[in-house]
């Protein structure tokens, strides 16, 4: 494996050292942190032949043989992009569920399972049928004598199911949520208890505006016995996906769950109650989140009361905080505030302490001093994401110069003073050896400056650092590969926690 050092090249001209005078409760890296790889005098380069046009032409004539109608490739792949619904079972026995609800009287009834109503249908479900109140349906006169019912939300009900014994939260996040970030998590909030007796059906619940945070509906089928009564889904897109089910048959219970974009309804029952509890899965999180009345995380008084003075101080101001853990994202493919959700440690207490101050903090990558937009990756002139031969010969790389005697490229002097760059440099390092870095520095930040970066006083940005802790090992490293010298170096990027204090 190629050995690699680190390097500081300094990212400020003499031109720029009034705009970067210290700045009050200012601590910030003014140099750039390059990791170096040793280089390698020749490599060998390995080409393969792409499959050629004969072997392509007959794939595509085998494909044809089989005679697969292509429509139903496309829907097939269609569905597998976006699913919108799921059901599983819950591997309970039926004897151990127990439903408390209480009556319009005030009177607390309990409702015991499995049931048939066809065989004995209990006192106590006609006590539950008698306090529950009709849907509103699609008759034109707002209601049907055949109805479907809910059970009042202000009055109590309490079932001994427990959602969190079951891994159903974990299989509907593999199913409909499977880019969750980490630090996010799916919450069941119980809604209501619907009922659908015998030649009942309930019309299509258009979805309406969905509360803060729900991102889908679970609905779980209790054992008591009834024939029809499928369970339709409609996504917004007019797909369909339909549930016929066990018809509370005795065995393991049902559940459905569909995303809160979709609509669902509930064909006629022929016979017996079709009975269902459905839940609220809301979107949480234990880290930072677009509203701190969704994070499942609150910060200490203390730590709270330790930000107070700071904001106090910076009214009017812009600061900034440096990042500490590490997250191994690309600066060059990402968003610095694509990792909002993955913030960790103390990264996550600071963001959402801020939150709660209702401030609007942002993520942005910075190096050397200069800071990018919050909209903008750090991408530029010679960085590459792939092969240190895709600028090679770009007017910068070391490669468009010619080799003098001594093997090394010769650079043209750009007039830059070469005191502007302290170097880390040995004691046995030439002149032309610091002519070379003070060069490389120089376009270094040429580059830096060409891809959107700018300085931090230009934006107004002040950086808060602990000189104990500093901003040096101990603060978020992410890295940009960029050509240099002929071989593939490595920028060091750090991310800035920016935040106005009005």
């Amino acid at each position: 494996m190629p050995r690699s050092n680190n390097t500081a090249l300094s990212g400020s001209s003499s031109s720029h050292s009034t705009s970067r005078a210290a700045l009050p409760f200012t601590r910030s890296v003014t140099d750039f942190e390059v990791e170096r790889t040793e280089r390698v005098s020749q490599k060998i380069l390995s080409y393969s032949r792409p499959p050629s046009r004969t072997v392509l032409t007959q794939k595509g004539a085998d494909y044809g043989a089989e005679g697969m109608p292509q429509h139903s490739v496309s829907s097939l792949m269609l569905a597998k992009a976006r699913p919108f619904s799921i059901s599983g079972h819950i591997p309970l026995e039926p004897k151990s569920l127990t439903v408390f609800f209480r009556s319009q009287s005030g009177i607390t009834h309990s409702l015991d399972f499995p049931i048939d109503v066809e065989v004995e249908a209990p006192p106590e479900l006609d006590v539950l049928i008698a306090a529950c109140k009709p849907h509103a349906t699609c008759e034109m006169d707002g209601f049907s004598d055949r109805e479907s019912l809910f059970y009042p939300p202000n009055l109590a009900l309490t079932a001994t199911l427990e959602l969190a014994s079951h891994p159903i939260l974990d299989a509907i996040r593999t199913a409909l949520f499977p880019r969750l970030a980490a630090g996010q998590y799916l919450v069941a909030v119980r809604d209501m208890m619907q009922l659908v007796p015998t030649g009942g059906h309930m019309c299509p619940q258009r979805r309406l505006t969905q509360e803060e945070g729900k991102v889908a509906t679970l609905i779980v089928t209790l054992p008591v016995r009834f024939r029809g009564g499928a369970l339709t889904v409609h996504d917004f897109e007019g797909n369909e996906e339909k549930y016929y089910g066990r018809g509370g048959k005795p065995g393991d219970m049902e559940w459905t769950a569909f995303l809160a974009d979709c609509d669902h309804e509930v064909e006629t029952v022929h016979r017996g109650v079709r009975l269902t509890i459905s839940y609220k899965i809301l979107l949480r999180t234990f880290g930072p989140s677009p509203s701190p009345s969704q994070s499942l995380m609150i910060p200490s008084d203390r730590f709270l009361d330790l930000i107070s003075p700071i904001l106090n101080m910076s009214r009017g101001q812009r600061v900034a905080f440096y990042l500490r853990e590490q997250y191994g994202f690309s600066p060059a493919d990402v968003l610095a505030e694509s990792m909002v959700p993955h913030l960790k440690g103390g990264d996550a207490l600071l963001y959402h302490s801020l939150r709660l101050y209702k401030l609007f903090p942002e993520l942005r990558w910075a190096a050397g001093g200069y800071v990018w937009p919050v909209d903008s990756t750090v991408v530029c002139g010679t960085f590459v994401r792939g092969s240190p031969h895709a600028s090679l010969h770009t007017p910068r790389s070391p490669l468009a110069y010619p080799m003098s005697p001594n093997g090394r490229h010769r650079r043209a002097y750009s007039g830059v003073p070469r005191n502007a760059f302290p170097l880390y440099s040995g004691s046995d390092s030439t002149d032309e050896d610091e002519l070379e870095r003070e060069h490389e520095a120089g376009a270094l930040r040429d580059y830096v400056e060409d891809s959107g970066a700018v300085l931090l006083v230009q934006e107004g940005i002040h950086v808060l650092a602990d000189d104990a802790l500093g901003a040096g090992d101990s603060v978020t490293k992410e890295r940009v590969p960029f050509v240099s010298a002929g071989g593939l170096d490595k920028l060091v990027i750090n991310v800035l926690l920016v935040v106005y204090i009005p």
